[in-house]
């Protein structure tokens, strides 16, 4: 298949297309394999595990209502004929239906959201009967994740053509935009007080800023929003203005002052899926185009910087695009004890932000591969690439290309946490 974010790519970088081409490939083809026949669902993930001669052998784990549901926002885009082949021979529709089916027993918001999503973007005819179980499940006026608010944001947007949810969409967009820190440009991981610790109230992921950004910016093409879209643009800005020289997408944010607490892990689905599917819809709805940055943290997984530094003189390292296994896997991480280095960056910066603690880079080197791989990477992967262009920039909106390196990459380098 060929779209307009693909063929945009070819013109711009035809190696980095290939590759593009080559993770889209593996995705249908690794898709199958996370496919539970007898649950009608997707795995948790894929495991690697030591194969008897050598290399890796892959066994799967758990079950995901919620990366089911990311998956077929994904498959959606493909022809009905490769829709089945992923689905386990439904159409997205009809998977959809079945993700429906199971809302009365969805009690996490987040989950829920993704489903009424998923019925939005298909068309599914209970669309009504989905939102009103997101609506029960987000009742209570309390804090939320900001991933999960940021979903909920996205189903009403998607929905807004066929629903009337115009006072719940107003409502989860103001939430959106007051947890914001100081109307700073960062997004906290919780919309309020109350869901994480004190000492760690200020640390937010790469997730809690991709996901509302992507929301805030449908929002906007869906109805016209200005406001929406300039928040989610600085939220894009600053992101981009802190991506590492070799486009890595950082992991944990201070969300009071806009700068990196610890930068690993970094995710393969950050660079090949979350960034661009976000930042695309960014620029499909008017805002500014960031696709300098999108293939920048593209051309990571080419071949991580941190690996190739790891290996050795003249030894190859390892890559993370498991073509024969149909995996990418998942980041590249330090592999530091029970995450020393992600809770000591969040201890130390709650009471001194801009403090660094250097000697921690150099004991736990950015060296070590997490051999799995979620579905939900993939959906987002597919979601990321075949989905079309929404709409040209309108005149009060013009996109104005990015260079990332056109900016101070000398800010501390730490992100924290995320939610895939």
């Amino acid at each position: 298949m060929t779209t307009t974010r693909l063929l945009a790519l070819s013109g711009e970088d035809p190696p980095l297309h290939a590759l593009a081409e080559r993770l889209l490939g593996l995705a249908e083809a690794g898709l199958p394999a996370m496919y539970l026949p007898d649950r009608d669902t997707f795995v948790f993930t894929r495991a690697a595990r030591p194969a008897p001669g050598g290399g890796w052998a892959l066994e799967s784990r758990g079950d995901s209502t919620r990366y089911a549901a990311i998956t077929v926002l994904g498959a959606r885009l493909l022809p009905e004929d490769r829709q089945r082949a992923v689905l386990g021979g439904h159409t997205a529709e009809e998977f959809t239906g079945l993700l429906v089916q199971k809302l009365p027993e969805v009690t996490n918001l987040g989950d829920a959201a993704l489903i009424a999503w998923a019925a939005a973007e298909t068309g599914h005819p209970k669309l009504a009967d989905a939102l009103d179980r997101v609506a029960a499940l987000d009742a209570d006026g309390g804090p939320r994740y900001t991933v999960e608010a940021a979903w909920v944001l996205s189903a009403l947007a998607a929905a807004r053509d066929t629903v009337d949810v115009e006072q719940r969409l107003t409502a989860a967009r103001d939430r959106l935009l007051r947890s914001r820190v100081g109307d700073g440009p960062l997004f906290p991981h919780a919309t309020a007080p109350g869901l994480v610790p004190w000492y760690r109230a200020h640390v937010s992921c790469f997730a809690d800023q991709t996901y509302p950004l992507q929301a805030l910016a449908r929002t906007h093409a869906a109805g016209g929003d200005p406001v929406a879209l300039a928040a989610a643009d600085a939220c894009a800005a600053r992101i981009c203005e802190l991506q590492g020289e070799a486009g890595q997408w950082w992991w944990h944010y201070d969300a009071r002052n806009g700068r990196v607490i610890e930068g690993y892990p970094v995710y393969s689905v950050h660079q090949h899926a979350m960034a661009p599917t976000a930042l695309f819809d960014l620029a499909d709805a008017g805002g500014t185009d960031f696709r300098a940055a999108i293939r920048l943290g593209l051309s990571w997984m080419a071949g991580p910087a941190e690996l190739a530094a790891g290996a050795g003189p003249g030894a190859e390292p390892e890559p993370v695009i498991q073509d024969r296994l149909g995996v990418t896997w998942r980041k590249v991480h330090r592999g530091d004890p029970k995450k020393a280095v992600r809770a000591a960056r969040g201890l130390t910066t709650r009471a001194a932000p801009a403090l660094r603690l250097a000697p921690i880079d150099r004991i736990y080197r950015p060296t070590t591969i997490d051999r799995e791989c979620r579905p939900y990477e993939f959906g987002w992967l597919l979601h990321a690439w075949l989905a079309a262009d929404r709409a040209a920039p309108g005149p009060d909106h013009p996109r104005a290309p990015h260079d990332p390196h056109a900016h101070d990459l000398h800010a501390p380098h730490d992100p924290t946490e995320g939610q895939g």
